[in-house]
């Protein structure tokens, strides 16, 4: 066989992965639209990034409501935008072929992780099938854009690793910071990476400074210039507005929970959750108050609440970070297909616990139920193939920290009540692909490389 041939064999082996992901969700699209329609594709959050993202386009103003947007940032809320003005099934589009494109990252990642294609080819074709990943490409929401972005920024570390072209870096700084417009989960990465770099790089004077530095002039200036327009606009000097909601409404609004002995959903009506009209009942001088000044307080008392029951906070984060990385995920695809089950008993659990919640699906939606079975059975085996890989493949320590401090960045963040299955999107590409180191060692290579002659 010439060398063209070898080639040309390789890039299709290479290519049918991305292929499969590509068919496979559009069988998922054309499910969901046979299903629902075009109302299948279009979540509960779709609009909240839509109408911003109309607005910056149409009126060069992001905003909602005639007012600043400061929860959302613009990232994803100007893709749908620009893609919607040909439809939400040109959204779906634009997002499986993104989602092809964090397949081949993944291949890239894993090749450059581990000799050979064997983990390179094993880690595409996992991940083409991901459930949660394809799912997630499919609906009009943020994960797919965020993940292709955060993977070109971690492939691009790697290769800095590899050569030490620091241009690579600039590179993955840019991507990082994209990413983190799109979702603002990703604002801290570029620091904890660049703390990464200098502990990395401590043997080697003349990078051990540059590479962070290179690292955060590309990606801090974009975070900081968005902070200025939020303070300029509105006078709020954070990046998003989603944490203090989050700390008020959930990480506190759990603890009281907890303490009352209530409902979550209850203690959350009661904070304003649902309308602005229950704070101003609850703190009448709020009238006069800035937004800024509103989510000053929201931040301060929700940090109250916490350093009040440091441990019930620890114990409820956990029990989060633990819901993210093992519910099973299946609230998406069911919502694709129109199934009658209530999304918060999937995802959250947060008012009944996990075993009430799993047997009333059970009871009222055993299809469901089998569902999530199928989908928990696929999550635990990824888990287990990503122990294995982690332990029989040896990798270079800086690359090891990487990978499993991305993963863990994610699923720190991800703790408390607001911890759900979608959270765990960002890192399911790491779990792939150390899954695929897994499964290769567990499966002889059909095609070993001869061993030379004496």
């Amino acid at each position: 066989m010439t060398d063209g041939q070898l080639d040309r064999r390789s890039l299709w082996r290479k290519a049918v992965p991305v292929i499969a992901a590509v068919a496979v969700r559009l069988l998922l699209m054309a499910a969901a639209l046979w299903r629902g329609g075009v109302d299948a594709l279009i979540q509960t959050d779709t609009g909240s990034y839509l109408r911003p993202g109309t607005n910056l386009l149409l009126h060069g103003q992001f905003a909602s409501g005639g007012l600043p947007e400061i929860s959302r940032t613009p990232g994803y809320p100007l893709f749908l935008a620009v893609f919607s003005c040909a439809g939400p099934l040109a959204v779906a589009l634009a997002q499986i072929l993104l989602a092809a494109g964090s397949v081949y990252l993944v291949g890239r990642i894993a090749r450059a992780l581990f000799s050979g294609e064997r983990v390179a080819l094993a880690a595409m074709w996992i991940y083409a099938f991901e459930p949660l990943a394809a799912g997630y490409s499919v609906v009009l929401l943020s994960e797919t854009l965020y993940v292709f972005l955060l993977l070109l920024g971690i492939e691009r570390l790697i290769a800095f690793l590899s050569t030490n072209r620091l241009r690579l870096l600039a590179v993955s700084g840019l991507s990082l910071a994209a990413a983190a417009f799109v979702r603002p989960i990703g604002y801290y990465l570029p620091f904890a990476l660049a703390i990464g770099l200098a502990v990395a790089l401590r043997r080697s004077p003349s990078l051990r400074w540059k590479a962070p530095a290179v690292l955060l002039l590309c990606s801090l200036p974009w975070l900081v210039a968005w902070q200025v327009r939020n303070l300029l606009e509105t006078g709020f000097s954070g990046f998003s507005s989603i944490q203090a909601q989050n700390l008020y409404y959930y990480n506190a609004g759990e603890i009281t929970a907890q303490l009352q002995h209530r409902p979550l959903t209850q203690v959350q009506s009661d904070l304003g959750y649902d309308t602005a009209a229950v704070l101003l009942t609850r703190h009448p001088d709020a009238a006069s108050w800035t937004r800024a000044q509103r989510l000053a307080f929201m931040r301060s008392d929700a940090l109250s609440v916490i350093a009040a029951n440091p441990y019930l906070f620890l114990r409820t984060h956990v029990y989060g970070m633990l819901r993210t990385a093992f519910n099973p995920g299946a609230a998406v695809l069911l919502d694709l297909f129109g199934t009658p089950v209530d999304s918060r008993t999937l995802n959250g659990e947060l008012d009944v616990g996990p075993f009430r919640a799993a047997w009333q699906v059970v009871h009222n939606f055993p299809v469901q139920a089998a569902v999530m079975a199928v989908l928990a059975l696929i999550l635990f085996a990824l888990y287990a193939l990503a122990l294995r890989g982690l332990l029989h493949r040896r990798l270079p320590a800086v690359f090891l920290g990487l990978l499993l401090g991305v993963a863990f960045y994610f699923l720190l963040l991800s703790g408390g009540a607001a911890g759900a299955a979608r959270l765990r999107v960002p890192y399911m590409p790491i779990v792939c692909i150390l899954a695929a180191a897994g499964l290769v060692r567990s499966v002889p290579d059909p095609h070993p490389a001869p061993h030379p002659v004496a």
